[in-house]
């Protein structure tokens, strides 16, 4: 373990991840699972990416939102995974503290910006299917660059902040984080400073990024469902409602992982089940997410075609 002396304290310069070698016998297996997820989600959001750039069909609002989403999810999921499969074939997993706190600021500025992206999709399908003939007015070339524009500035400057008080607090030991990423809780909880305000802090960026997105979310789907029962057409009705519960399983599995780990207290119990939320909003929505947003869509396909 490597040290530094700061006045009479000695100081933490790296942590070292446990990851999952705390499960031992299956660390093989997890490799080749979460190998085959990275490549997947990473092959997935790009090829949605290079559709939307490339077929002229898709140049619309909705896909103009899934390709900032494909390409969010693409980052998001890159600042975590491949270290972590790197720890798998080293047995072992450092990181400064510098690099933590780096890790820390990406990650936590991408999810942000996704509650705030998921949020302005609802938006776009509520304009687009109970204001049709508003649609193109509404959502036109400037409306929908300043939603996605301020989607991600608004996550990373939330990220900044919070970010910017960890760096103030001293560690003094142990330097042993039972996480497979440099998350909030597991990190600051081995500080030996006061962490009241910082805590503070996390708990009301977390709640203005999570529970207000998921609500405006929700209401935009009440309304997309009223307006969809108006619909004579029996076939038409399912649908609509097929792809609205699937992105909204989608967005509950992701905004509920993120609430259970940032908003709730935590707990004995709950402290041994964040490990298993966290993979649900960095690793599983990533790799639905295209699934549920694209590949069931026609104009995908035609495209694909």
């Amino acid at each position: 373990m490597r040290r530094a002396m700061q006045g009479n304290e000695t100081a933490v310069v790296e942590f070292i991840m446990l990851g999952f070698h705390s499960v031992p016998g299956v660390q093989f297996i997890l490799f080749l699972i979460f190998l085959v997820t990275y490549i997947t989600t990473v092959l997935g959001n790009l090829l949605i990416m290079v559709l939307i750039v490339t077929d002229h069909h898709l140049h619309n609002p909705m896909f103009f939102f899934l390709g900032n989403l494909s390409f969010l999810e693409t980052c998001y999921t890159s600042t975590i995974l491949p270290r972590l499969l790197a720890s798998f074939l080293s047995n072992k997993y450092v990181i400064s503290l510098s690099g933590c706190f780096l890790q820390y600021f990406f990650f936590t500025g991408l999810a942000g910006a996704e509650c705030c992206l998921l949020t302005v999709m609802s938006y776009d399908r509520y304009i687009a299917i109970c204001k049709p003939l508003h649609y193109t007015t509404i959502m036109n070339e400037r409306c929908c660059l300043l939603l996605a524009g301020g989607s991600w500035i608004n996550g990373f400057l939330a990220s900044a902040i919070v970010t910017s008080l960890m760096p103030q607090l001293i560690f003094c030991g142990p330097n042993v984080i039972d996480h497979f990423f440099c998350d909030f809780t597991p990190v600051v909880k081995l500080s030996c400073s006061d962490i009241h305000w910082i805590e503070i802090a996390k708990f009301t960026l977390a709640f203005l990024f999570t529970l207000p997105p998921f609500l405006l979310t929700l209401i935009s789907y009440v309304y997309i469902s009223n307006t969809v029962l108006r619909i004579p057409s029996s076939t038409g009705r399912h649908k609509v409602f097929s792809t609205c519960s699937s992105h909204l399983t989608v967005v509950t599995l992701f905004y509920g992982t993120l609430m259970a780990v940032y908003l709730v207290p935590e707990t004995n119990t709950l402290g041994d089940l964040h490990k298993v939320f966290s993979v649900c909003y960095t690793v599983l929505t990533p790799l639905v997410n295209p699934l549920i947003y694209s590949l069931r869509n026609n104009n995908i396909k035609n495209a694909l075609r």
